[in-house]
């Protein structure tokens, strides 16, 4: 298995573009592995709320997240809570693990506590297309953006 990894800090309402797009579309790819680590661990009480789309988003917010597990374009979502009166932190990930595509990515960071920013992991596994598949991939993906 050929994997890539990906990592970033991501500012509150910010949004990173992952380019995996190719002129045939006969790589795809899928989400094996996604973390998130506080940018200053026990420094800073945060609320991080990181989500995985396939498309680029129009606008994200600082304040609230709504995420909603029937939304098509919702690839992987990711929550980190550290506090600093606290010796607590706690961190829930889920991924739509069955969900190949092959296009570009976007990352979107809320922090719903304060505005700092959060990193972020992402390892993807390289699935080599077939033509068919190729193509079957890349309209399912242009349909739902």
């Amino acid at each position: 298995m050929v994997v890539k990894t990906y990592r970033g800090l991501l500012a509150d309402g910010g949004q990173d573009r992952i380019r995996l797009q190719t002129i045939k579309g006969k790589v795809g790819y899928r989400i094996v592995k996604f973390d998130l680590f506080p940018n200053k661990p026990g420094q800073e009480s945060v609320e991080n709320n990181v989500l995985i789309w396939k498309s680029e988003q129009s606008s994200v917010s600082v304040t609230a997240v709504d995420v909603d597990f029937t939304d098509s374009d919702l690839l992987a979502v990711g929550m980190f809570h550290d506090s600093s009166s606290e010796s607590t932190t706690a961190g829930v990930t889920v991924v739509f693990d069955s969900e190949i595509f092959n296009q570009d990515i976007y990352i979107t960071h809320t922090d719903t506590n304060s505005n700092i920013p959060c990193n972020y992991y992402i390892e993807l596994e390289v699935i080599p297309l077939d033509d068919a598949g190729a193509e079957y991939t890349t309209l399912k993906d242009m349909r739902q953006t």
